[in-house]
Formats: C-alpha cells, structure tokens, sequence
C-alpha cells in the first residue's frame, strides 16, 4: 500500500494534464523505432502475438525494412515495458507469466486500481472522463461488429483509460505494464470466450463514477477483476508462433 500512497501523492484529478498515447513511446522519439513498439504492443494487446514467442532481430528487420540498431532499441523500450523478456545469447521473447505470476498480477491490480476508481469517483466532473464514456461507445461498436480483435485491445485499453484520467504519469505507466502482462496471461490461460473483459462491466463501474459513488466503484471494480481471474483456465496454452510477418504488418 505504500507504493499507491507514493504513486497517488500530488496527484490533481481535477487539473488532468495532457498525457501521451497509451501506445506512444514514453522514451524514443525515432518514428521507425516507436512504429515497431506500437505494433509489437497492439499484437499482444489484441492477443495476435503469443507468449514465449520468439522476436527474431534479422525477422523483424526484414519486417519493418530497418537496420538491426533500431530494433534492438525498440526491443530495449518493449523490454523496460515488461512486454518481452531479453535473454543474454538467446535473444528477444514475448514474455511468458505462469500460474505464480498470474496470481500476483492479479493481486496487484486489486490493490492498484480501486483507489483509482475511488479517487476519480470523488470528483466526477473530472474531463477524462469524457473519454471514458466515447471508449465504451468504441467497445460496444467493435463488438456489434463482432471484430473480437479490437474488443480485446478496447477492454484492457479502458483500464488503462481510468489509469490516465488521475491525470498522473507515474500510475498511468504502471496501469500500462499491469494491463499488458494481464493480456499476455489471458493469451496464456483464456479461451475465445473470455479473452476480453464481460459486457456492460465498464458501464456500470463509469456509471459509478460520475455518480459519484465510490463505495460502489470500488466493490464493481473487484468484482470485474475477480470475474476476468475466475474465467481463466490455467492448463491451457497458447502456443508460440514463428510468422513474424503476418502478424506484425499493418491492418
């Protein structure tokens, strides 16, 4: 708990400052390095890039059509952002949590988020919010669209949303690597089904929030995590790919 004290200490949810693209580079201002950054992050987050994949340097070259020296840049930025995992003489891999660190993700996030909800609760005139309500509209779209892609990198973009609207850098960046590492074990141990999170969940807990009722934002909240934990069946497996190509070229 000490650690959300320091993460939401100075924070002003009223006063929200501009904050960067939840897919932007925090750190390169090279386009051809934060291009590879975007689409290596939108292929997890949308669960088209398994776990435990390997992102061979002369594959991704060819991929992008740049030199090895932006890669490994783009690799170090995706690595800081706990995306890959970097293997000294064996290279780059998306990174593969296992029961141990699924249970402590989760834990985190149940300790990490509720106080964002409730702090953003506690003043619902808050503008991100705003945005807030045009990402749920998006959500429901893609699924009206039935593009099962988009849904899943809408669902856990939401939390990353509510994570921005504090208006603090520091908690949107950590929201940001939760979220992630939560899709790559939903990559791991969800199915179709459960791959994103459950229908008019966000409504309810936004709902909350501009109502200001955050006794309620927090128990939907829990709940919600609670219910996207309990969907996951943890003797299955999403198995690695090899076709860098496909899955990484531009929609």
């Amino acid at each position: 708990m000490v650690l959300i004290k320091l993460a939401f200490k100075g924070s002003n949810v009223r006063n929200t400052p501009q904050v960067r693209s939840d897919n932007e580079s925090e750190i390169s201002s090279d386009p051809d390095e934060k291009m590879i950054v975007e689409r290596i992050y939108k292929a997890v987050m949308e669960q088209r890039l398994a776990p435990n994949t390997k992102l061979s340097e002369a594959s991704l070259c060819t991929t992008f059509g740049v030199g090895r020296m932006r890669v490994r840049r783009a690799l170090l930025l995706l690595s800081s952002q706990g995306i890959i995992n970097l293997h000294s003489n064996r290279g780059a891999y998306v990174a593969c949590p296992d029961k141990s660190e699924a249970k402590d993700v989760f834990e985190a996030r149940m300790l990490f988020e509720p106080p964002i909800v409730k702090l953003l609760a506690k003043d619902p005139s808050n503008e991100g919010l705003v945005l807030l309500s045009e990402h749920i509209a998006l959500e429901n779209a893609a699924r009206e669209k039935n593009d099962r892609t988009e849904v899943i990198r809408l669902s856990g973009e939401f939390h990353v949303k509510l994570a921005q609207a504090t208006g603090n850098s520091f908690v949107l960046r950590m929201m940001r690597e939760l979220v992630t590492r939560t899709s790559l074990i939903v990559g791991i141990f969800g199915s179709s089904d459960n791959a994103s999170c459950p229908e008019d969940e966000h409504a309810k807990i936004l709902d909350a929030i501009k109502t200001g009722d955050p006794e309620s934002a927090v128990q939907l909240l829990t709940s919600h995590l609670a219910h996207i934990q309990g969907g996951l069946d943890m003797d299955t497996r999403m198995q690695p790919q090899d076709d860098l190509a496909s899955i990484l070229a531009p929609a």
